[in-house]
């Protein structure tokens, strides 16, 4: 079943890539959340996608925005490549059980048995208030992103 906007976000804990537990809801009250999907560490469009998070994240909102990025892999590999990327925000495992979190938001593909480019903007109360779900090939528009949490 897919999230949608107006919906409240279901709630997750998972380890960072530093094997750190994160709560999505460590974050109600605070801040707003960008809630990023992708696919695979290391793959080409993931890295450009999550390279220009990285490079824009300033302005997003500022220290009123959370990023977390979800993928299937390993707490291992998401270490590694946030190392070689110098990424600044949690990239979260959702290896085991595998894809459970982006299969509680419906970006989950079954075939493939990996998320979809799914993005949720979550407001501070755990309303989620923007979504954007693409392709596996397809990248997603970081403008929207800006766009979307304006409007909060």
């Amino acid at each position: 079943m897919a999230v949608e906007v107006g919906d409240s976000a279901p709630d997750f804990e998972l380890k960072d890539q530093h094997g750190t537990p994160v709560k999505l809801s460590d974050y109600r009250g605070r801040k707003n959340v960008v809630l990023v999907f992708y696919p695979l560490a290391f793959s080409g469009v993931c890295t450009g996608e999550l390279c220009t998070i990285r490079d824009e994240l300033p302005t997003l909102g500022g220290d009123d925005v959370q990023v977390l990025a979800v993928s299937v892999d390993s707490m291992f590999s998401l270490r590694a490549w946030s190392e070689q990327e110098k990424y600044q925000f949690p990239l979260l495992a959702d290896f085991w059980p595998h894809g459970g979190v982006a299969r509680s938001y419906g970006v989950f593909d079954e075939e493939r048995g990996v998320a979809l480019r799914g993005t949720f903007i979550i407001d501070t109360e755990g309303v989620v208030r923007w979504k954007v779900v693409n392709a596996i090939p397809d990248a997603r528009d970081i403008d929207e992103y800006r766009k979307a949490l304006a409007a909060l």
